[in-house]
């Protein structure tokens, strides 16, 4: 078989010195020269092997301090479907809803907004068109727990009573309902998740360390013509959510 990667080696070396007590929880770990010297492996193998501790929710590090033995923190079920709610019946939701489940979320709309290029690419317009550009912050008991960045071109619902995802007649009801309101019917939702490192605006808003570990979602949505309507970048921290994805399955 296959030998494991080197940082994998090491990773499971140290997690058996922690569950084992060597360190005790909040005790800090030896530094990257001492472990790579005692295993025999270069300081980017221990890094590798720490940062996969860190996922794991084992260790922490502090910026400019080391690394620590986490303190153990449950990491909630954070579920992605547009099936569940509509297919399931009241008692099984009841049953699987997620806890911790955001409850209530603050939002900032502005107005036409340049597309910058990257976005201007994802909903196919050109860089520099107008959209309406969004910043959600989800609460669960009071606590953040997502942020998310929407744009929406103002090609679509310029001039429309949903132009603004927060207010009028359809305040709050997302966009698929917002959309349908104005003739527009979404039929794809297309997610890229991918690790990325809370920058400092996130990490203060998420009361994480900068650098922390977070998911970032790349989500966005068209309607029957393939036609992009909505892009938003949803960051997640990894140590309190766990993202799982559920998929309905079309009967015939």
């Amino acid at each position: 078989m296959p030998r494991e990667a080197p940082y994998l080696e090491v990773a499971d070396a140290l997690r058996g010195r922690i569950l084992a007590g060597e360190w005790e929880v909040g005790e800090r770990l030896p530094s990257r020269v001492r472990l790579a010297e005692a295993y025999g492996v270069g300081r980017n193998v221990v890094q590798r092997a720490m940062d996969r501790l860190i996922i794991d929710g084992l260790l922490e590090g502090r910026t400019g301090s080391g690394t620590y033995v986490r303190v153990p923190r449950e990491r909630l079920r954070l579920v992605r479907s547009r099936h569940r709610e509509r297919r399931e019946g009241p008692s099984l939701r009841s049953a699987t809803r997620e806890r911790g489940r955001a409850d209530a979320w603050d939002a900032d709309s502005r107005v036409r907004v340049p597309a910058p290029e990257a976005i201007a690419h994802r909903l196919d317009i050109s860089p520099g068109d107008p959209c309406v550009h969004t910043h959600y912050e989800f609460l669960a008991d009071g606590q953040p727990v997502q942020l998310s960045a929407s744009w929406e071109p103002m090609a679509i619902t310029d001039g429309t009573p949903v132009v603004l995802p927060e207010t009028g007649p359809l305040a709050g009801q997302g966009v698929v309902e917002r959309m349908r309101s104005i003739g527009v019917v979404v039929s794809t939702v297309v997610e890229v998740p991918r690790p990325a490192r809370a920058t400092p605006e996130q990490a203060n808003l998420l009361g994480i360390g900068v650098g922390d570990l977070v998911l970032l979602i790349e989500r966005t949505i068209y309607d029957t013509r393939g036609r992009p309507v909505e892009t938003a970048d949803m960051v997640i921290p990894d140590a309190r959510r766990e993202v799982v994805y559920a998929f309905g399955v079309d009967r015939p």
